[in-house]
């Protein structure tokens, strides 16, 4: 894994704690979650707050996940917005845990100036036992305070304002202008600067979930879908269950259900460059495996190894090949069908609120595309990476350093972004000459 590290493909912008500060203030929030302390005086944290090394030091992978259902969280400063978030049991909680620091980020860069910020996403369910459990998620609901009260003291402090406003003889309250004062004093002006947190609660539709194999939950019109890697793990629900492996039912339920659409739905440049670029990585896949060292990154290289490993290059390969031929005019419509090892390569999420988990589960069926399953499934990515031969992983962190660390969002948006309207072919000869007059256009 040492390659992805130096890359900053792995363990990339995680927040360095060594001010003994930041370390105090860490083990007051530590201390006020788990009960717990660490010893540790230099860790890194990702963007909950999850330390390996401070995991190491307790001995609990979970500390900051117990039973890996509710995510607590600890914030040191808002800039833990563009960590990663390591060991997600869920595909909502970073999503969810950035939005809520970018919402609240002058807020919480005031409370962490002085504190440290604790929290809780709670998910409705308090242990995974059963598949059924994860059924009653809806909705993530955020608690978050410092580990000496400032918020909830600053809503006191709000609400004796109140009743001192609202009664004209509250200025002989020497009790309650007393503890108006005292609250002052760990909260500051309120009035001028109040102290309050928004975004504590998200709705949540579709999500991953690492329990149970690994599964992806669907809620639908017609109830709810769960697309499983193990399904014999989801029996007793109420809930259509789909194997990973049953293509033809995954398909009709990605396509009724309006999720994706084909890559190459129309002749386009576009959508013939992404399936070039899956074929490359899908031939560095080969030539690993038949021992080559070194690997070329450019596509007219690689396609003169396609012609040296022809014999070796797998089904996907020739299926997404035959696509390419016809999206660039070369070539019939290939008939490839849900059975076909290329046919969840053709496909994408269709733009919207489900997207993000749609190509997670894409990813998980096509990971010899390792560029997706990088951005879309990093659990995944790094399991495959493991297995795949030194040439492969220089390959990968080579393609991924320069073609999507470079532009992160220019790379998202080319693969998973809206595209424009279809392309309309170029108009024959016989089409401009029936549009205007054999002489051209009339001059009026």
């Amino acid at each position: 894994m040492n390659r992805l590290i130096e890359a900053g493909l792995m363990f990339g912008n995680m927040v360095h704690v060594t001010s003994p500060v930041w370390v105090a203030r860490y083990n007051r929030a530590l201390k006020r979650l788990t009960g717990r302390e660490t010893t540790l005086s230099d860790f890194y944290i990702d963007i909950s707050g999850f330390s390996p090394e401070v995991a190491d030091d307790l001995d609990d992978p979970l500390y900051l996940n117990p039973q890996g259902v509710n995510r607590m969280f600890i914030l040191l400063t808002p800039d833990q917005k563009r960590a990663p978030l390591l060991d997600a049991k869920f595909s909502m909680t970073r999503m969810i845990l950035r939005a809520f620091i970018e919402e609240n980020e002058a807020q919480l860069f005031a409370l962490t100036t002085a504190d440290a910020v604790a929290g809780e996403m709670l998910n409705s369910v308090f242990s995974a036992h059963h598949p059924r459990e994860l059924l009653g998620i809806h909705q993530i609901e955020i608690e978050a305070d410092t580990p000496s009260d400032t918020l909830a003291q600053a809503g006191a402090l709000s609400s004796k304002i109140d009743a001192f406003l609202s009664s004209d003889d509250s200025w002989r309250d020497d009790v309650l202008i007393s503890e108006m004062i005292g609250l002052a004093k760990q909260t500051g002006d309120v009035v001028r600067n109040p102290v309050q947190l928004t975004g504590l609660v998200q709705k949540v539709s579709h999500f991953w979930t690492a329990h149970f194999g690994g599964a992806f939950f669907f809620r639908t019109k017609a109830g709810p879908v769960v697309v499983a890697q193990k399904p014999e793990l989801f029996d007793n629900m109420d809930a259509q269950i789909i194997g990973m492996d049953d293509h033809d039912a995954l398909a009709s339920f990605l396509f009724s259900a309006n999720l994706v659409e084909p890559l190459l739905d129309r002749k386009s440049h576009k959508g013939a460059e992404i399936i070039q670029r899956k074929m490359d990585m899908i031939l560095a896949h080969t030539a690993g495996a038949q021992g080559d060292a070194d690997i070329p990154q450019d596509t007219r290289s690689l396609r003169r190894l396609a012609r040296v490993h022809a014999g070796a290059l797998p089904d996907v390969w020739h299926g997404l090949w035959s696509l390419h031929r016809w999206a660039m005019g070369r070539g019939e419509w290939p008939k490839i069908t849900a059975d076909h090892p290329a046919y969840f390569y053709s496909l994408r999420a269709r733009p919207g609120v489900s997207a993000d988990v749609v190509n997670r589960l894409l990813a998980a069926k096509t990971l010899l595309e390792f560029r997706q399953l990088f951005i879309c499934h990093k659990e995944a990515f790094y399991d495959e990476y493991a297995r795949w031969p030194d040439a492969v992983k220089d390959f990968a962190v080579r393609l991924l350093a320069t073609e999507y660390q470079s532009d992160k969002a220019a790379v998202r948006d080319d693969l998973y972004g809206a595209w424009d309207a279809p392309e309309a072919p170029a108009p024959t000869l016989e089409q401009r000459v029936a549009a205007v007059g054999p002489w051209g256009a009339v001059r009026r």
